[in-house]
């Protein structure tokens, strides 16, 4: 027999889900929602990495990095990208204007919520959109806000106070992982790994980029149709931070694409971390790495980091895009026990870096990491593309291709299938909608955010 029934369940407290309910509580909706995430509070989420524990993973489950309310976005470097140009597809679904209306507002509450003295960047017009023309680099238009980890996780908690303090209708149970759902005569019945069961008459799905599988999993169940989105596989690249001071003061998050010579293969920047840090995060039990930066200068490093990503669209009748991403971190895993790290002149000269090589090193990795070969892991294709991007930053920002560059790898961004969704992110099954990442159409903190405030403002109006 269902357990307690509600109006609307969301799974998953993501940036999808957290702004679904703020909206809802804003909004004055009286539905009774039930918001339900496979990790911890806030409070509790803590990487025993960061909190000086221990020197890499150690495989916790779930990964505080990865999962807890605010999902992966929480101890992230708080970079929210107002733009469609990158970051999602979801103005295909609801129209460009209503989007960027959506990621404005996202902006808005951000700021009233702590984000005030967080500064808005824009790399429309700048000086580096016309050097990295001159140079065959192609910067992306858009507006960054950068909250930094600190500060967004202040943010992340005042909108849980305001939601809390506002809504008697919404009730959060974390360390609740969803492991079923299906029809019902009402609507639909949701069942936990605990044996728990609920029902609701409207049902969110917002499970993030680390409930993939999951996700695949229910919507196969419901027969929605599933398309198989790009992965992205690449190094994190770490550098003194005087390098790209001229860049990341002025635009801060600098989005550049590159076309290799090679294979015409698009590689981009992505996730830059002025004074930041690198990190390592778990994904269904895979080490891969990420960065994080901070508002507050006293937590700054002197490194800058960045992702390098090469995008890759694998074609029928190979259907496995995450699948092959996971083999490549697991290859890393193997033999590096977790994330290898590697200096770009060691790379380049055809050799392994050693703990000997790694102590010569002028630039101090800001991540514990195994010294190795990255050739060994990252494929061929991917790899040369990565190196010619090297060369290719270097005529922008001198230094970048130095002999003592770090190189971390691997760093997979994973994209959930592409989920079969109308434009308001409603499935073919009246009722259950799917949204954040977990969609598969967004694949940023702002769109998000965004299409968590989209699905709130139509349930909200059938609320009773």
């Amino acid at each position: 027999m269902p357990g307690k029934a509600y109006d609307i369940i969301i799974v998953g407290a993501g940036a999808g889900g957290v702004f679904a309910c703020y909206e809802l509580t804003k909004l004055g909706s009286g539905a009774r929602v039930l918001l339900l995430e496979k990790g911890h509070e806030l409070a509790r989420r803590k990487c025993p990495i960061t909190e000086g524990k221990t020197p890499s993973c150690i495989h916790c489950e779930p990964c505080a990095i990865m999962n807890g309310y605010g999902g992966a976005g929480s101890l992230s470097d708080g970079k929210y990208n107002i733009t469609t140009a990158f970051g999602g597809d979801l103005h295909l679904r609801i129209g460009a204007a209503q989007a960027m209306e959506l990621m404005e507002y996202v902006d808005s509450v951000l700021v009233s919520m702590g984000g005030a003295d967080a500064r808005l960047y824009n790399t429309a017009g700048s000086a580096l959109k016309t050097l990295a023309l001159q140079n065959n680099l192609h910067l992306l238009d858009a507006k960054v806000r950068h909250l930094g980890t600190d500060r967004n996780v202040k943010i992340l908690a005042n909108i849980y106070d305001y939601i809390v303090s506002n809504n008697n209708n919404i009730e959060m149970r974390f360390d609740c992982d969803v492991v079923a759902a299906q029809k019902a005569a009402d609507g639909f019945r949701v069942e936990t790994a605990a044996g728990e069961s609920f029902s609701c008459k409207d049902l969110v799905l917002a499970m993030g980029r680390s409930g993939s599988v999951r996700m695949s999993e229910l919507m196969g169940h419901f027969g929605v149709s599933l398309k198989s989105n790009r992965v992205d596989i690449g190094v994190r690249v770490e550098l003194p931070a005087e390098i790209w001071e001229h860049i990341t003061s002025e635009v801060y998050e600098s989005k550049i694409v590159y076309k290799t010579d090679k294979y015409n293969d698009l590689v981009r920047t992505f996730c830059m971390n002025p004074h930041g840090e690198v990190v390592a995060e778990n994904t269904n039990g895979i080490v891969t790495v990420n960065g994080h930066s901070y508002a507050d200068p006293a937590l700054w490093t002197d490194n800058t980091n960045f992702a390098l990503l090469v995008t890759n669209k694998l074609t029928e009748p190979f259907q496995g895009s995450n699948e092959y991403g996971e083999s490549i971190a697991r290859l890393s895993n193997m033999l590096g026990g977790g994330v290898l790290l590697q200096r770009f002149g060691d790379l380049v000269k055809g050799r392994r870096s050693s703990a000997k090589r790694m102590a010569k090193s002028f630039t101090t990795p800001t991540l514990l990491a195994t010294a190795g070969d990255l050739s060994l892991v990252i494929p061929k294709r991917q790899l040369d593309g990565i190196i010619e991007m090297i060369y290719a930053l270097d005529k922008i920002a001198p230094g970048t291709s130095n002999e003592d560059t770090l190189l971390y790898g691997v760093e997979v961004k994973f994209y959930n299938s592409e989920v079969e969704v109308d434009g308001n992110l409603e499935t073919k099954v009246p009722g259950l909608y799917a949204i954040g990442d977990a969609s598969g159409v967004t694949h940023s903190l702002s769109q998000a955010s965004a299409s968590g405030v989209l699905v709130a403002r139509r349930l909200a109006g059938r609320a009773v």
